[in-house]
């Protein structure tokens, strides 16, 4: 059986390893305990955190144990890593509550049963902190020199890096060697932006246990021109359907372009390589097929069988003539909300087409949105009664992003 390591670099996950050869030999010899930290800024995953979550997918079936640290107690501090601003603080009620959904959210993924896998906080330890000894025994390791030379803060320096900022690279670090305490964890994976973070909690347990530990940085998901993919003008697409629905999810992943096609097959899908280079090499027309297969096999771990079926039967249906249209994101609205008329705007924003009226009132202008198959020119354009048929209505962002209205 091929080392998960070569599955990783095959599919070309791994940007950087701390000791490539130990790395290595450690994942074929035994079952390696291993940890990914998810920041509780928000109550879902997105499509850009799921490379950590497919990594922890492979890891686990290949005999290797996750464990998902939930950073409940860093995110009470922030992370400075990519920020060019100080983030805004999030109350304590609001990290738990973020902290929970992701746990519920991860444990669909990876199998956190018995011992074959961990969904921990780091609230658990960090808050227990007392301040003085923590500097004694953790933070004389720590050189403020080398410190600033790590991309996570150089980009802060000409803003200003704020105190409070500066201590989470110590902090992430004793995550690490408290891991490693309780639970042998070796080895510390994350997206290539951690890559200092997780330098200094190899060392720091090297320094304090005189233990072997071992980094390893994956890269993020981006686009052929190098920007970050999952992001739409609306928002990012979340793992949640609640916040992005599987037709959305589905139609971002169908709609991307040809040249990201063969990346995002092998880093979002287990499909064998031989097949992702295969769907990869298609061209003209023919390439469509492959960004079906990406957007269905997505859809499909995100949110099961059903759920991408009925997401790839909606799709198909919007372009081809008179098909149903029953499977497009719908939502229900009270008749009487359009007895008087409802101004464009206002509905868009209730079918979260659009993220605030200065956005749909730009989309109008560009010509961006539909009513049924006429284009809006009239930002104050009311919606009444006697626009829907069958008390349904189709409103279309874009070519691609249509909504149904149903009255009740």
């Amino acid at each position: 059986m091929s080392n998960v390591y070569d599955v990783l670099v095959e599919r070309g996950f791994i940007e950087q390893a701390t000791h490539e050869d130990e790395i290595k030999e450690l994942l074929s010899k035994e079952k390696v305990k291993f940890y990914i930290g998810f920041d509780p800024t928000a109550d879902s995953l997105h499509l850009g955190h799921f490379i950590q979550v497919m990594v922890m997918m492979h890891m686990q079936k290949a005999g290797h144990i996750p464990i998902a640290l939930v950073g409940g107690g860093t995110a009470l501090v922030g992370d400075p890593t990519g920020k060019t601003e100080m983030r805004k603080m999030l109350t304590e009620e609001k990290i738990n509550e973020n902290a929970e959904g992701i746990k519920k959210q991860l444990s669909k993924f990876i199998n956190i049963n018995d011992d074959n896998g961990y969904v921990v906080n780091n609230a658990d330890w960090l808050k227990g902190l007392t301040y003085i000894p923590f500097l004694r025994d953790i933070g004389r390791h720590f050189s403020v020199n080398r410190m600033l030379t790590a991309e996570c803060f150089k980009s802060r320096m000409e803003k200003g890096l704020s105190f409070l900022e500066f201590n989470y690279m110590i902090m992430q670090s004793y995550d690490f060697l408290e891991l490693n305490r309780r639970y042998d964890c070796k080895l510390q994976m994350g997206g290539n932006d951690q890559w200092s973070n997780i330098l200094g909690g190899v060392d720091l347990i090297r320094r304090v246990d005189g233990n072997s530990a071992f980094g390893l940085t994956f890269k993020l998901l981006t686009t052929s021109e190098g920007k970050k993919m999952g992001k739409t003008e609306s928002g990012a697409i979340w793992i949640d359907k609640e916040k992005t629905s599987p037709y959305n999810m589905y139609q971002y992943l169908r709609n991307i372009q040809d040249a990201d096609v063969e990346n995002a097959l092998s880093l979002l899908t287990f499909l064998p390589m031989d097949e992702v280079r295969r769907l990869g090499s298609l061209e003209g027309k023919e390439i469509n097929k492959a960004k079906e297969i990406l957007a269905y096999e997505f859809t499909k771990i995100i949110h099961g069988e059903k759920e991408a079926q009925k997401a790839q039967k909606a799709a198909k249906a919007l372009f081809s003539n008179g098909a149903t249209k029953a499977s497009v994101p719908s939502t229900d609205i009270e008749k009487e909300k359009f007895e008087n008329g409802m101004d464009i705007l206002t509905l868009l924003t209730e079918l979260e087409l659009i993220s605030s009226k200065g956005e749909g009132r730009r989309l109008i202008k560009q010509g961006g949105i539909y009513v049924e198959d006429e284009r809006v020119t009239d930002f104050k354009k009311e919606i009444t009664v006697n626009d829907f048929t069958n008390e349904k209505l189709m409103i279309r962002r874009g070519k691609k992003v249509h909504h149904q209205i149903n009255l009740i």
